[in-house]
């Protein structure tokens, strides 16, 4: 989407906390999540937490992409609508397990006529048959469940558990950077630390095989209304 033309105009907040940020330096996690909580009370939401990593990928190549789910430490601060494509007793035991919609055929003609009002889509490998069909509907919205996002599973149950409790899923854009939240400015600073080195530490583990040399080029950290801090690696 192009950026909106016009003047943008920087609030007081952010210049007192940009002030703080020099460009050219990196910081530890417990630098950059001081210096992003040091603006917390003047802002009347709770921020997210947000993790940028650039890649150094070629983003055309199958073999080099990086994606895939994972559960944080301390989860995302939020709860997720997760809706469960299974018959009969995984149905019911998604419901269980939180799902706020569960069912087969039915359910994915409800999504295919529109109805979009969730985060994550699970799906049984059976179900597959006709969830197949829902690739133009879910696909541009990221919502469409796959074996490697572990959002198609034989434990739905599980599955649907895990990302009520903030599973996130991930994927590399085509420029090769993957973006994530790992947490809300309210958690404590063991915490986000906690979430943080976990997830750079995932990325490091899936490193695709096909990927030679530098991997990991530059880590940021950021939050909803922060200046952007650059992560020593």
């Amino acid at each position: 989407m192009p950026r909106k033309t016009g003047v943008y105009h920087q609030s007081r907040r952010f210049k007192e906390l940009a002030a703080k940020v020099e460009p050219t330096k990196t910081y530890s996690i417990d630098e950059a999540i001081t210096i992003l909580k040091s603006g917390q009370k003047k802002c009347k939401f709770d921020e997210s937490v947000d993790l940028a990593i650039k890649l150094d990928i070629d983003t055309k190549q199958a073999d080099q992409l990086v994606r895939g789910s994972f559960s944080l430490p301390k989860g995302t601060g939020k709860s997720m609508r997760v809706i469960c494509f299974a018959d009969g007793a995984l149905a019911e035991a998604a419901r269980q397990a939180g799902a706020i919609e569960a069912g087969g055929e039915d359910l994915a003609k409800r999504v295919e006529g529109g109805w979009l009002e969730f985060d994550v889509a699970v799906a049984h490998p059976a179900t597959m048959r006709y969830v197949g069909r829902l690739g133009k509907v879910l696909g541009p919205k990221g919502l469409m469940p796959s074996p490697k996002s572990g959002t198609v599973t034989a434990d739905v149950a599980k599955a649907v558990q895990e990302f009520r409790a903030g599973k996130i899923e991930f994927r590399n854009d085509s420029f090769g950077n993957v973006h994530v939240t790992v947490g809300k400015l309210s958690f404590s600073k063991e915490d986000l630390q906690l979430n943080v080195q976990a997830m750079i530490d995932h990325v490091i583990a899936i490193r695709p095989q096909a990927v030679k040399g530098n991997y990991m080029r530059k880590v940021s950290l950021t939050s909803t209304m922060g200046p952007g801090l650059r992560l020593a690696m």
